[in-house]
């Protein structure tokens, strides 16, 4: 196989069948983003062993595929077969889940004792510790729960929401309103006659610090933020 294509693999009861792709357009097909799978699909043969050059028969596509056009056939394996990824985009993938899942632990767990949020580099080394794979395709929100479970022996998790009124003067409320939405679920608002924005907001006790300073910056230090108790 040449070293500028991978290939997706399919095995049905038992056969195995595979056809060499593009590398990058793959990729972009099975993340689901628009792709024609002309650009996709380097060769239009169906192969057993494609490092040999092992076509399949067309008895063979008959009888899986119901056709015995190789065309045909590798577009039914590119969107049901797996995609073997490149080292390079098996590093870029993991890499970026894992940063995700980070991310979003800093963002929605604290320090039980200090009520502070971990520092992502705490959190990335209790993983390590903890010797958690990334799946490269598997969602980030649902490798989740297997990563925090793994972690909490190492890294003391608290999961904790608090509300804040927040009110905007009506200059700013526009981009505030934005803000708000972007680091919670707004369950109150109301809009003055002058424009102004008085919100309830809910959202994790670890994002606090970083939505204040948000809306700091996006009204100038004029809005105000107060705790629901």
């Amino acid at each position: 196989m040449s070293s500028k294509f991978t290939s997706v693999r399919l095995a049905v009861e038992g056969e195995h069948f595979e056809i060499l792709v593009n590398p990058e357009p793959a990729l972009s097909f099975k993340l689901g983003k628009q792709v024609e799978p002309s650009q996709v699909i380097a060769v239009d043969e169906v192969f057993s062993d494609s490092s040999k050059g092992l076509r399949v028969s067309a008895e063979k596509l008959r009888k899986y595929f119901k056709t015995d056009d190789h065309s045909a056939a590798a577009i039914e394996v590119l969107k049901r077969g797996e995609l073997q990824l490149t080292q390079e985009q098996r590093k870029k993938l993991t890499e970026e889940k894992r940063r995700q899942i980070i991310t979003t632990i800093a963002k929605n767990f604290v320090d039980p004792k200090t009520g502070l949020p971990h520092p992502p580099l705490r959190i990335e080394q209790a993983m390590q510790e903890a010797r958690i794979s990334i799946d490269a395709f598997q969602d980030a929100n649902e490798q989740m729960k297997s990563v925090l479970e793994k972690i909490r022996t190492i890294l003391p998790l608290k999961s904790e929401k608090i509300k804040l009124n927040v009110r905007v003067p009506p200059q700013y409320a526009g981009q505030a309103i934005g803000a708000l939405k972007n680091f919670g679920e707004i369950l109150k608002e109301e809009w003055g006659s002058d424009g102004g924005l008085s919100a309830v907001v809910e959202l994790p006790a670890a994002s606090q610090p970083s939505l204040l300073d948000r809306l700091g910056s996006v009204t100038r230090g004029s809005a105000q933020a107060t705790l629901v108790k």
